[in-house]
């Protein structure tokens, strides 16, 4: 039973409705953990003795038996203090938003990849080369000459490949540039 504080006439403890709430967190936590790979679950702060029981989820495929092994599974993560399971969905949020950002950047050098090429003349090279004076303004145009003529002649994509990636290096590169230039500002 819960009770009340006879003085103030507040709850010793939380309700029912609450205390469930809070275990169907950790069973949801539990789920997402047992989705990731080994390697976004390296990255994470998971303790020691819960890697099992993350593992032996991810195994289990049958679904009725699957079910009650993350039952099992968030059982054993109720019984983390509450700090550690804060840090976990920190770090996932984290690393959700990480992802998110470098989707974003691999669209945008797509994108950009896709309006040079389909461009006539070199309007958006030169656009481009304004923006990020330190690229290779040779290897640009070279990539994107060959990127054009694989694609008029039907070849396997090799320099459009090619040019992906030195978008996207030049576009990484160039954010991180734009992100000391506001640090030193900020200075």
């Amino acid at each position: 039973m819960r009770g009340r504080n006879e003085d103030t006439g507040e709850f010793f403890s939380p309700s029912r409705s609450e205390q469930r709430r809070a275990a169907l967190d950790v069973l949801e936590l539990g789920a997402q953990l047992v989705a990731l790979s080994a390697a976004q679950l390296a990255r994470l702060p998971v303790p020691d003795d819960l890697l099992p029981h993350i593992r032996e989820s991810q195994r289990i495929t049958a679904h009725i038996a699957h079910k009650r092994q993350l039952a099992f599974l968030a059982k054993q993560m109720r019984k983390l203090d509450e700090a550690v399971l804060t840090a976990i969905r920190d770090a996932m949020s984290t690393d959700s938003a990480s992802a998110r950002r470098e989707v974003a950047a691999m669209h945008r050098a797509e994108a950009l990849r896709d309006s040079l090429i389909g461009e006539v003349g070199d309007a958006g090279l030169t656009a481009l080369l304004a923006e990020f004076p330190n690229a290779d303004r040779q290897k640009l145009r070279q990539l994107l000459r060959n990127a054009r003529e694989e694609k008029a002649k039907n070849k396997p994509p090799r320099a459009y490949r090619e040019l992906y990636r030195e978008l996207r290096e030049l576009l990484a590169n160039g954010s991180e540039d734009a992100d000391d230039a506001f640090d030193g500002d900020m200075a």
